[in-house]
């Protein structure tokens, strides 16, 4: 089986089709997204990375999720204006799916299944999210399965997963991996 996200097709917040072979030789940020989450804010940095360097071949995919405490209760509609109004979101957005548990979307099984969760960094923010997944969801907590909302995978020119970033990294902590890799 083909191990890259060119073989999806995933449907835009303004409901059309679209296939992820589009994004053949460029450097792929793919991130599940809610808009009512202590996370939400990273929205902002993600804009800016966007922004930064999209020139130089990177793009951002956000996919909502409703599936961490119903932070993304929003329609397709709300969502993007959401992402419009208070974040300039101008990189591609999706219809909401879900992203971990047996009904993950398939690309989140790829994802997953090539970057599997190998535990939260040593920082305060790791250990914040750690001690809170762990008492308070340990079904969220087991297994490789996106932990939370803004889960990030770095997604090669070639279409294969590089890497996973966990929710508590903001992407102005890892811009310095994607300027490398671009």
């Amino acid at each position: 089986m083909d191990k890259t996200i060119y073989g999806f097709k995933m449907e835009s917040l303004s409901g059309e089709e679209h296939s992820l072979e589009q994004y053949r030789g460029k450097l792929v940020l793919i991130v599940n997204t809610a808009s009512k989450c202590g996370l939400t804010p990273q929205y902002e940095g993600l804009e800016a990375m966007y922004q930064k360097y999209k020139d130089q071949g990177l793009v951002i995919l956000g996919f909502p999720s409703n599936q961490f405490n119903g932070q993304e209760p929003g329609t397709s509609e709300e969502i993007a204006a959401f992402c419009e109004k208070n974040y300039g979101v101008s990189f591609p957005m999706f219809q909401k799916i879900e992203v971990r548990g047996e009904n993950a979307h398939p690309l989140y099984q790829m994802l997953t299944d090539e970057k599997p969760f190998l535990g939260f960094d040593d920082s305060e923010s790791g250990k914040k999210f750690k001690g809170f997944l762990s008492k308070k969801y340990p079904e969220i907590y087991e297994g490789n399965g996106v932990k939370w909302n803004f889960t990030k995978f770095i997604v090669g020119r070639d279409g294969k997963v590089l890497e996973r970033i966990e929710p508590n990294i903001a992407p102005e902590d890892f811009e310095d991996k994607i300027k490398e890799m671009l």
